[in-house]
């Protein structure tokens, strides 16, 4: 019988490394490096892409979970790092909605600003905020990945939906693991690699 369920699980290294950290990361630096180091350990461990993901209450800094891309290793196109940070805050903490009565600000601090999936998965998921380590055009430019048709005005409908962003933290520290992502040669998933599948590798016809 086909399958007619699915999991997602962060890498075991990641379960090692969450111990190793505080209970608390006070500082947006703090809380930012935290994640980099993640999404250099995903790509050095060879379990994903470059990218990693927290979700932290936004106030106190306590860390709920760091996520890291699982696409390649799960055979799932959606298990991006925010996907993996958002899934597993909510199953954490026993919520859909991270912004619900009574639960304290959440964050979600991200090593680049979401791709257009994320984006909308950032929006549904009640966070009060978004730090990213940058959003500039380095990520494309290095890596080759492609993050989709971003909102030109993004980071305002963010804020219009009650999510504060904050930019540029430990930019060059974010840039330095997809220099050393593309250096490694390693792959970039982008579907089809920007072509249409030939007709003839279709073994299905309607």
């Amino acid at each position: 019988m086909t399958s007619q369920t699915f999991s997602l699980a962060l890498p075991a290294w990641a379960e090692r490394e969450h111990n190793l950290l505080p209970e608390c990361l006070p500082s947006l630096e703090e809380r930012m490096a935290a994640v980099i180091r993640f999404s250099r350990l995903n790509i050095e461990h060879k379990t994903g892409g470059p990218f990693a993901a927290g979700v932290f209450e936004k106030d106190s800094g306590r860390r709920v979970i760091i996520g890291v891309n699982r696409v390649m290793d799960s055979n799932c196109s959606s298990a991006h790092a925010e996907v993996m940070a958002l899934s597993l805050a909510q199953k954490i903490l026993g919520q859909w909605d991270l912004g619900s009565a009574g639960l304290p600000a959440y964050q979600l601090v991200v090593n680049w600003r979401p791709c257009v999936m994320c984006y909308g998965a950032a929006l549904w998921s009640g966070i009060r905020s978004l730090a990213v380590a940058g959003s500039g055009p380095e990520l494309e430019q290095i890596t080759g990945f492609d993050e989709g048709p971003i909102h030109p005005d993004w980071k305002s409908e963010l804020e219009k939906r009650g999510i504060e962003v904050i930019d540029n933290i430990l930019t060059e520290d974010a840039i330095q693991v997809f220099r050393q992502f593309r250096d490694e040669g390693q792959i970039v998933y982008n579907a089809r690699q920007g072509s249409l599948p030939d007709e003839k590798d279709s073994h299905c016809r309607l």
